[in-house]
């Protein structure tokens, strides 16, 4: 995140981390819900029940700021619970204060190198497709699927 000081632009770090469901404290989780909510299901104006029973059998990556406060985030899902053969990333959100950044790439870079961590193979996203360039640049490809979730277009990627 950036701040003016004196109308100069001042860069904030961005500290990331990784956690199992367990792991995660009651406060964290709030926050995760709460941020996943405002883009979701305020910004995006697309009411849908988030709590879909995958954050159970996720690890969840965090992004935050010097203050504690949470700027990113995305959940790492192992083959079988999002898709039956591939490991996946999902829940990709960036603060509105962090947008156009460069943020979403550090999360995004951070996620994929923790999945391949923890779950190796290729990767498989359900991506809105007006970030189909974004996942490109990281190596994902359009493997022609093209959906409506909750009257968002969607494709599907994978990134081998």
């Amino acid at each position: 995140m950036k701040t003016f000081l004196n109308n100069k632009k001042v860069a904030m770090d961005i500290t990331y981390s990784i956690k199992t469901f367990e792991e995660l404290s009651v406060h964290e989780l709030y926050e995760i819900m709460r941020l996943r909510q405002v883009i979701f299901v305020v910004e995006q104006n697309c009411p849908f029940v988030d709590a879909d029973n995958l954050d159970q059998k996720s690890m969840h990556i965090q992004g935050r700021d010097e203050h504690g406060a949470l700027m990113t985030y995305t959940r790492i899902l192992d083959k079988g619970v999002a898709y039956p053969d591939y490991p996946s990333i999902g829940r990709v959100v960036n603060a509105q204060a962090v947008r156009g950044q460069g943020e979403g790439i550090k999360l995004m870079q951070f996620s994929i190198d923790q999945i391949r961590k923890h779950y190796p193979g290729a990767i498989k996203i359900g991506a809105q497709c007006y970030l189909q360039r974004f996942y490109e640049s990281f190596g994902f490809t359009d493997v022609g699927n093209h959906y409506l979730e909750d009257g968002i277009p969607h494709m599907v990627m994978i990134l081998d």
